[in-house]
């Protein structure tokens, strides 16, 4: 047979869509992921970092508390410890993992099931152990992320426990105010483990749990519940965040604890449960090597500060946080067409200024610049530069400027609109990429024979 040509002709219509880039100093590098899901939304106060906030009124009397001098101590690592396995594991299931009934002692706080518990799923400490006993499983396709305090397997495949709470991944909802869940601050375990591919590959992009022996009988946000005996003030409420201090020198330590000492002075960590001082949490795994993150016990509590996260704050109901970020919409954009740029930043206690000069290719649409909230001094425009100060203040606030520019340029480009935000001698930069002039490009056609 004589071959036939056919042409088949492709099309593409490039639409290079100009997205917000974020310095990623400045938010949250990504949700992590576990099991094709997100471990919360990007903004997230699990997710947010914490480096530019005020340091909390109370912190020197928190770390007093706590333990000055007590060491920092991995509660993971690899092998086992008297028998169990080091950390808190958690488990991946299928969308069509079977459902199991589940009944809890305190049933008036928990979700109720079934639960798709595998009848191996790992559990903390072992399936001997007296200890917390958590289960933690993230189901893939739903996103659910399962977590069960206290259990224990019946010999009808059932499940009882102490507790459990089911989380949507996908979503920023907190508990029910004044609900546990599988652990004592009514949070999520899962969101603050340290975990082995995370250092591997070089970032931890999240807060990070830890315990505290002896605790406020009050609850801070996201926090959710308490399991204090006192009402010290000096004593810290559940919910708190915490940071390593900026000055702590690093360089000296291991490639891997250096990330993990990374993510202490960016993200932080929440103290979520009444335990061992200055405890963080992380997943048992064969591959951590135990003489090297033994390196952490040579940090103390002084090393550490708390952290006011009240500005964050954006719903109490909602674990969305504020952070400071820089957004262009639309990201692409035609000659004479108008622009909106949002800058976001947290106002500390400290002095802080900003200054964003206009790219030459944009113009600034007069009236178009809003300062917010009302309370906070006005952003103003002057020589093509955008410029906002506020002098130190006892309370810290979220500030949004906003506001609209025309592309005057007519080629296809690239434009950076960067905004520079200065803290004393720090300087963090917020960037927005702005495609200016996007073209249609016609791809060859392609000749095929058959």
């Amino acid at each position: 047979m004589k071959p036939r040509r056919s042409i088949v002709m492709l099309l593409a219509l490039v639409l290079a869509a100009g997205t917000a880039c974020n310095d990623p100093g400045v938010t949250s590098a990504g949700s992590p992921t576990i099991g094709g899901c997100p471990i919360f939304p990007a903004d997230n106060i699990w997710n947010t970092p914490v480096d530019t906030l005020p340091v909390d009124p109370n912190s020197a009397a928190y770390v007093q508390s706590i333990g000055a001098d007590r060491s920092l101590h991995p509660d993971f690592g690899s092998g086992l410890w008297e028998g169990s396995p080091i950390g808190i594991p958690y488990t991946v299931v299928p969308a069509t993992q079977p459902l199991v009934p589940i009944s809890f002692e305190y049933a008036d706080e928990s979700d109720p099931g079934p639960y798709p518990i595998p009848p191996d799923a790992p559990i903390e400490g072992g399936p001997d152990s007296a200890g917390d006993r958590h289960i933690l499983i993230v189901q893939e396709g739903t996103c659910k992320l399962y977590e069960i305090y206290a259990a224990y397997p019946q010999p009808d495949g059932s499940w009882w426990a102490g507790s459990g709470a089911v989380f949507d991944l996908n979503s920023h909802a907190l508990r029910p105010d004044g609900w546990t869940s599988a652990d004592a601050a009514g949070l999520p375990i899962l969101a603050g483990l340290v975990r082995y591919e995370e250092v591997q590959a070089g970032a931890i992009n999240h807060a990070i749990r830890f315990t505290a022996p002896r605790t406020r009988r009050s609850y801070i946000w996201p926090a959710r519940h308490q399991a204090g005996a006192s009402d010290d003030p000096a004593l810290p409420p559940m919910g708190q965040r915490f940071r390593l201090k900026a000055s702590f020198d690093i360089s000296s330590f291991s490639p891997e604890v250096q990330v993990i000492l990374t993510a202490l002075k960016t993200y932080g960590m929440i103290l979520a449960d009444n335990g061992s001082s200055w405890y963080i949490s992380g997943a048992p795994d064969e591959r951590w090597n135990n003489d090297v993150l033994a390196e952490l016990k040579t940090l103390q509590g002084s090393d550490f500060e708390a952290v006011d996260t009240s500005a964050l704050m954006i719903d109490p109901d909602s674990g969305q946080a504020g952070q400071e970020t820089k957004r262009v919409t639309p990201g692409s954009a035609y000659t004479g067409q108008q622009i909106g740029y949002t800058i976001q930043v947290i106002a500390g206690t400290s002095a802080i200024s900003l200054t964003n000069p206009l790219p030459s290719e944009l113009s600034l649409v007069e009236g178009s610049l809003v300062t917010d909230p009302p309370s906070v001094p006005p952003a103003i425009s002057s020589g093509g530069s955008i410029n906002w100060s506020r002098d130190a203040s006892s309370s810290a606030v979220h500030v949004t400027i906003s506001y609209s520019a025309t592309l005057s340029t007519s080629e296809t480009r690239a434009i950076l609109n960067t905004t520079h935000v200065w803290r004393g001698e720090q300087q963090r930069l917020l960037t927005a990429l702005l495609l200016a002039n996007p073209r249609r490009v016609y791809l060859p056609a392609i000749y095929r024979s058959y």
